[in-house]
């Protein structure tokens, strides 16, 4: 980062800018554990099913462990404003500004202060949108602003707009320079169109030609997945044809199960292909733990209607029976749990909808989940890292069958990042997010095109 900059002020060459950018946002941001302070990797694993925290050295700790990049990790975290922009002095002051990130800049020589401000950009989003305010200390200060254009974004849909008045934009990967006076209240608006991207892998090996990288703008997009890396693009001729972004509605459909025995908190997980409960893990998401124990409960709009039912043994059991649900793994887009408990693609099984009902415990906020192919069959949990199984008991015979069929409807261990998106894949979907998101989470940076 430090060479792409010398060269950057040597230059003045867009493509320098362009590689500062990449470097922040997948680089130094991802080499740090979320807001863990002096928790640092040495490098980033770039194989298929790797993960951070098991890799050559794992995460660092913060007081016993001082690697060579410990140094210039913690050097970069203290310069993380330090190459937004870029003045030319002179009698007519010029300012380059080359990466988007907000903050305020007193320009002396200008006697301009510019306040930069960045719309917080979701997967769904078609452009990113900054806006640059300017205060003078005395009005009519003569100065140049050089705003980038960054290589990632294209011509159709970009917008630039001083005082609301349309500017007319150079090609990307150039800058776009307005020279006046500039006045207090001055305010130019910016809108990049932004779009999922591919980029072969820097090896010219025939043998390795199909895998490529998807971005998002300058964003590395990475996939969850412990191996698999196939991604079925269908011939698509478009990225957006095999990968689309998660809505942000969907994070309204998540949810954790828990359990408490024993003094501990059981959380229903994902174990390979089948369901079983372990101990909820520390922390609030960052681990692969968390991403198995979150699930997405989607209505079907189908389902038992509010009655009485009777349970496999003959007993009444009562409740508002909910619509039918499926219950879809988080870290496993497009598939579903079936009624035998295992994993399955959704859609291709007709026995994965659920009732999700009021406990039978009773206990407030608790729920059971009611198989929808055998109505009065529930599913039950026998401990720590037993496998999840079928009941059909007996409702108040003392048994502790309602407590084994009851779960704590928790708030979810892992939520979907306002960046991601689900990617079409020949065994399995795949959610992709932001590099820098995750933690100790396995994933793949690169997918194979020609699977």
């Amino acid at each position: 980062m430090q060479v792409s900059r010398h060269l950057f002020r040597w230059t003045k060459e867009i493509t320098y800018a362009d590689y500062y950018e990449r470097a922040l946002v997948n680089g130094v941001l991802s080499i740090q554990r979320g807001r863990d302070p002096g928790v640092m990797i040495y490098m980033l694993p770039q194989g298929p099913g790797r993960s951070k925290a098991v890799s050559y050295h794992g995460w660092g700790t913060q007081y016993d462990s001082f690697w060579c990049c410990y140094g210039t990790g913690i050097e970069s975290f203290s310069k993380l404003g330090d190459s937004i922009y870029f003045e030319e002095k002179g009698a007519k002051p010029a300012l380059y500004i080359i990466q988007y990130i907000p903050n305020t800049l007193n320009w002396k020589n200008a006697g301009l202060t510019v306040t930069q401000q960045v719309k917080p950009l979701g997967s769904s989003d078609q452009c990113l949108q900054v806006s640059l305010s300017i205060s003078a200390k005395t009005n009519g200060q003569y100065a140049t602003l050089n705003v980038r254009i960054p290589s990632w974004t294209s011509v159709n849909g970009a917008k630039a707009t001083l005082n609301d008045k349309d500017l007319q934009l150079t090609s990307p990967g150039t800058f776009l320079t307005v020279s006046k006076q500039w006045y207090s209240g001055d305010h130019l608006l910016l809108q990049f169109p932004i779009k999922l991207w591919t980029e072969a892998i820097k090896d010219d090996r025939p043998e390795v030609a199909s895998l490529k990288a998807v971005m998002f703008g300058p964003f590395l997009l990475a996939g969850h997945t412990t191996g698999d890396w196939d991604a079925m693009t269908g011939g698509a001729a478009a990225v957006s044809d095999w990968i689309i972004p998660v809505p942000a509605s969907h994070n309204s459909q998540l949810v954790t199960l828990a359990q408490e025995t024993g003094g501990k908190t059981l959380v229903l997980s994902t174990v390979n292909t089948s369901l079983a409960m372990q101990e909820r893990p520390e922390g609030a998401g960052g681990t692969d733990a968390a991403v198995r124990a979150t699930f997405r409960v989607v209505p079907q709009g189908q389902g038992s209607s509010t009655k009485r039912r009777r349970a496999a043994n003959g007993t009444a059991v009562g409740f508002a029976a909910a619509a039918g649900a499926t219950i879809e793994p988080f870290g496993l887009p497009g598939t579903a749990i079936s009624n035998t408990l295992a994993v399955v693609p959704a859609g291709k099984s007709p026995d994965t909808l659920f009732n999700v009902v009021p406990g039978l415990d009773g206990k407030p906020g608790s729920v059971s989940l009611e198989l929808g192919s055998k109505p009065g069959c529930f599913l039950v949990a026998a401990g720590a890292g037993t496998k999840v199984q079928v009941g059909c008991g007996k409702v108040g015979s003392g048994d502790g069958f309602e407590q084994a069929a009851s779960f704590k409807k928790a708030e979810p261990l892992r939520r979907y990042h306002p960046v991601s998106f689900f990617a079409r894949g020949v065994r399995r979907n795949f959610l992709l997010e932001p590099l820098f998101t995750l933690r100790d989470e396995f994933y793949t940076i690169y997918f194979n095109l020609g699977a």
